[in-house]
């Protein structure tokens, strides 16, 4: 028989009645002959919940106690829906990461699988049942219970999916797959029907929130085919459509992508830019100024240094919004009179916008079409990076659902190939 694992976000969990549809959904695969293993997320808002009743006793809290309040969100979810199953006449049962076991690194509302015990599930999909588990957390050889940080219920399903040797990862959400851009700016955005693990990676990097970036990294390098559809569809709908709904991703490059350079417009509004002016012009200088960014956990994306003019130089470089004023102080105070600089500017009215395509490799002009469509469009470009799929300009936040609605006609992805 072959085994499918099903992932379902908070949304779809989101109350008893939810819960209800999921494990109507999932008796319909189990009675098509499936072995199911269900990963669910807590229910929607609960993590949230539990993590502001913390930061009321404790305003930063211990990241160990954190995760053993956390966790406790799925554990709610896995016996619920165990519960739902039995209720219809299904054998099911619900397990925890501890219990499994999902082994991680000890790395405290952020930890990383390292193995997954498959013995005990095996014995239960072998009996018939449908086995439960806890997404988002697992246990450390200290026998502490470690999360995965937000999102990371989709990394455990994956996970889950790798280690028992899944046919198909199924992610069911509250969209209907992967779109070519974010449908609330560009009412034209079509759903894919296939997209590389290369594309959803770097869609997900900048900034599509459908997955976690850890769960298609996890997938691609596995090679597990893993689909995005929608848990709010009739749970009763037949399993022949549903199985071919939403979006695949998957490691075969579709035999039409050829025809189509770029298969998406990504988005993020989360950017910030900072200016380290009239910086000496020597070896290490950019070490010296992203060193202690780095050190201080600031993620630095897109990099650009100037041409050197006698001798000075500027260096510029974005981070995330919420991470600006962490950083300005910081090359203030502790940067800017150790290498010298003139002055440190910045600007948090910027947005990034990217075109992504495998397509990228065998079309050629793509870069000076998207900078003649942002031209026309009277938008000017502030910095540009690029990758073998993908190509990314920082622009003026206020531009940026225009210049998103501009590229996604000029290269016709409204159209399907």
């Amino acid at each position: 028989m072959a085994l499918i694992v099903h992932k379902y976000g908070g949304t779809s969990m989101g109350s008893t009645e939810r819960i209800k549809n999921v494990a109507k959904r999932v008796a319909k695969w189990h009675d098509a002959g499936y072995q199911i293993i269900v990963v669910p997320s807590a229910m929607s808002g609960e993590t949230n919940r539990l993590i502001g009743l913390a930061k009321e006793v404790m305003p930063q809290p211990n990241p160990r106690e954190l995760d053993m309040l956390a966790s406790t969100g799925e554990q709610v979810s896995v016996a619920l829906l165990s519960m739902a199953l039995q209720a219809i006449g299904k054998e099911a049962v619900s397990y925890a990461g501890w219990q499994v076991a999902i082994k991680t690194d000890s790395a405290f509302t952020k930890a990383r699988i390292q193995s997954i015990d498959d013995t005990k599930v095996r014995k239960d999909l072998d009996a018939g049942r449908i086995v439960i588990i806890t997404g988002f957390q697992g246990m450390d050889d200290d026998s502490n219970i470690t999360t995965l940080g937000r999102g990371g219920s989709d990394t455990s399903a994956v996970a889950v999916a790798v280690a028992m040797k899944a046919q198909e990862c199924l992610i069911y959400t509250d969209v209907d797959g992967v779109y070519t851009t974010d449908p609330r700016v560009v009412s034209e955005a079509r759903r894919l029907n296939t997209v590389t693990f290369e594309e959803m990676l770097e869609m997900a990097s900048l900034g599509s929130k459908v997955l976690q970036i850890r769960s298609v990294e996890f997938a691609g390098n596995y090679k597990m085919p893993t689909r995005v559809l929608s848990s709010l569809t009739d749970p009763m709908m037949p399993l022949e459509e549903e199985a071919k709904s939403g979006t695949l991703i998957s490691f075969e490059e579709d035999i039409h992508m050829e025809q189509a350079a770029i298969t998406g417009i990504a988005f993020n509004r989360d950017e910030a830019k900072i200016t380290v002016l009239g910086v000496p012009d020597r070896p290490g200088i950019a070490y010296q100024i992203l060193g202690p960014v780095a050190s201080a956990n600031i993620e630095v994306d897109m990099i650009i240094q100037n041409q050197s003019v006698d001798g000075k130089t500027d260096f510029t470089f974005t981070v995330p919004r919420g991470d600006y004023a962490k950083a300005i102080d910081l090359l203030n105070d502790s940067v800017k009179s150790h290498i010298g600089a003139a002055s440190i500017q910045g600007d948090t009215k910027v947005s990034k916008v990217s075109v992504v395509g495998v397509g990228m490799r065998s079309h050629v002009g793509i870069a000076s079409q998207m900078f003649r469509t942002l031209s026309e469009e009277g938008i000017n470009i502030q910095m540009i990076s690029t990758s073998e799929i993908k190509i990314s300009v920082l622009i003026d936040e206020k531009y940026m659902e225009l210049a998103v609605r501009a590229l996604h006609k000029t290269f016709d992805l409204e159209k399907s190939n």
